[in-house]
């Protein structure tokens, strides 16, 4: 599952770039540098992130855990505000500073954002629903639910093959693949681009009600399939 998490958000490195030089209207040439710039800029920070981490880790190390706070959230706001100039996903590159620090920094690391992660991750749906009218959602629910179902269905059949290829048993196979259901947080990121440049105004609400079908349905699609899972890893 991170392994699939983890190729989506590089993969939206590549997909930003293009949508927003063709919400932008470029040419062709003008697209194709976007997009060459945003790998050149993706590769560039991989490399110093896995290659030379050590050093990243040297000066984000601190004993005082409110130094340490300050330097991982300084350098990753540091390196997506460049990754964001370069016209690369703001996330992926906050994403690839993640993956520098290794071991015990990472794990306290991890501690001291969690709680940040779940605030910005709660005000950024806030965000989203303050620009979304409630009453534009209901037109295009028949929609939505379409498309949830058809995500619904790619991200089991996702898991079930991601998992078998690790050697999974069939009870890890569909755990795998509902955990992927409620993951959609990147369509806001493009319906909001989308709407930003006055492209259809119905991709905000069907963004919308999509990430809230799945956000819903995803947990209960998990309580209600456990009995199953746990009957077919018995007789496993």
């Amino acid at each position: 599952m991170l392994s699939l998490l983890v190729f989506e958000d590089l993969t939206m490195a590549i997909y930003l770039p293009v949508l927003t030089a063709l919400l932008a209207g470029l040419s062709f040439v003008g697209g194709a540098v976007t997009v060459a710039i945003a790998l050149a800029t993706v590769s560039m920070v991989r490399l110093v992130a896995l290659r030379y981490g050590r050093f990243i880790e040297a000066f984000v190390r601190s004993p005082n855990s409110e130094v340490l706070l300050l330097k991982v959230v300084g350098l990753a706001l540091l390196v997506a505000g460049i990754a964001q100039q370069l016209q690369v996903s703001a996330a992926v590159g906050a994403f690839l500073v993640g993956i520098a620090p290794s071991g015990e920094l990472a794990e306290e690391a991890q501690a001291l954002l969690a709680p940040l992660r779940d605030l910005f991750a709660a005000v950024s749906f806030v965000f989203f629903g303050l620009q979304t009218d409630p009453t534009k959602i209901l037109p295009v629910a028949g929609l939505a639910a379409l498309l949830a179902l058809v995500s619904m269905v790619t991200k089991l059949l996702t898991g079930f093959y991601a998992a078998r290829r690790a050697g999974i048993a069939r009870a890890g196979q569909a755990r795998a693949g509902i955990a992927l259901i409620p993951r959609g947080e990147f369509n806001i990121v493009i319906a909001g681009l989308a709407v930003a440049a006055g492209a259809h105004p119905d991709l905000g609400p069907l963004a919308a009600a999509y990430v809230l079908i799945l956000a819903a349905f995803g947990p209960l699609a998990a309580r209600l399939v456990q009995p199953l899972i746990t009957a077919i890893a018995k007789r496993a």
